[in-house]
């Protein structure tokens, strides 16, 4: 990808999953990355994986104050901050009716006040600074319907939102774009289903099977790249087609 050597990467979640696979194809390319997390044992394993990382910090989204404290700790390490992966994010699978308000409040503060404080934070260093390009993780869960994640849904589709409004007032020097994976096989996917679960939703994905997590890094990597540098506040899908169809699709 053109552009990214030398760049300060920041990718929030990164200890795994997702995360994890995007920090190391942005070492790849040539970047510097900083890698935030609040799982502590996620950090340790990580920093073993990618001896290359500039850093891996300790900060829960949630947290405002720590949120600011991580992102002077980047900028402290890595000299500038370029580029923001906003993934950090849970889900628990549930019925909607059996939803607590405290399970609400949860998922709310990681995946979608959480995603707000890191963009801030980071945006407003941006623009000071002269540009930079701000990468939300969303979801299909944010585009269609999916049951039993009513909470989850809600919040990628805050995201979505959240996404467009901030490309339209952050450019021209912030590119903002949201990639929205559909099934992805990361640990904390493989946690929610049996075997059988499994199969069920490969059937049912017209490529046959989950996306992979470097999948979704090699589409974060062409989008902070200088490849897609006219592309800003759109929404990009990625999952083997699955919400293509619907049900005569599928």
């Amino acid at each position: 990808m053109k552009g990214l050597t030398g760049k300060g990467v920041v990718v929030t979640g990164g200890a795994s999953g997702i995360g994890a696979a995007t920090a190391a194809r942005f070492l790849e390319e040539g970047a510097r990355v900083c890698v935030l997390d609040r799982d502590a044992r996620a950090r340790e394993q990580i920093g073993r994986r990618l001896p290359g990382l500039s850093g891996v910090l300790a900060a829960d989204v949630t947290s405002l104050k720590e949120v600011r404290e991580a992102f002077a700790e980047a900028l402290r390490l890595m000299g500038r901050v370029d580029v923001l992966i906003n993934n950090a994010g849970i889900s628990i699978r549930h019925d909607f009716l059996a939803i607590t308000p405290a399970e609400w409040d949860k998922v709310i503060a990681v995946n979608l006040t959480g995603v707000f404080y890191v963009a801030q934070t980071a945006a407003r260093h941006m623009v000071a600074s002269g540009g930079g390009v701000i990468l939300h993780t969303a979801s299909t869960n944010g585009i269609i319907g999916y049951p039993y994640y009513a909470d989850y849904n809600a919040t990628k589709a805050g995201v979505i939102a959240l996404t467009k409004a901030m490309a339209l007032e952050l450019a021209p020097k912030v590119r903002v774009n949201a990639v929205a994976p559909g099934y992805v096989l990361t640990p904390m996917q493989r946690a929610e289903y049996s075997d059988e679960m499994l199969e069920a939703v490969n059937r049912k994905i017209p490529l046959g099977r989950h996306a992979t997590p470097g999948e979704i890094g090699a589409l974060f990597a062409f989008l902070a790249s200088d490849d897609a540098a006219y592309i800003t506040g759109h929404v990009y899908t990625i999952d083997g087609a699955e919400s293509a169809g619907g049900f005569v699709g599928r």
